[in-house]
């Protein structure tokens, strides 16, 4: 039987959710242990994905309808 991926497997590299690197203080930008200050979508050769640290995009919200509207 074959093992389900818990996570997506095109998920970019990005430094934002590396696990060496830490948020920084101004938003923009992440501490990394390696390599120092780097943008949040720049990533390097010891990148290493750390799922708690990734924000999955948000589901858009529909519509409410009234019942009204879909009376004949």
């Amino acid at each position: 039987m074959r093992k389900k991926a818990l996570f997506k497997t095109d998920i970019k590299p990005a430094c934002a959710h590396c696990k060496r690197g830490k948020q920084a203080p101004d938003g923009n930008s992440v501490l990394c242990a390696r390599r120092g200050v780097m943008l949040k979508h720049s990533h390097c050769a010891k990148y290493q994905y750390d799922p708690l640290k990734r924000i999955p995009p948000r589901t858009p919200v529909l519509p409410e309808f009234d019942p009204e509207q879909f009376i004949l």
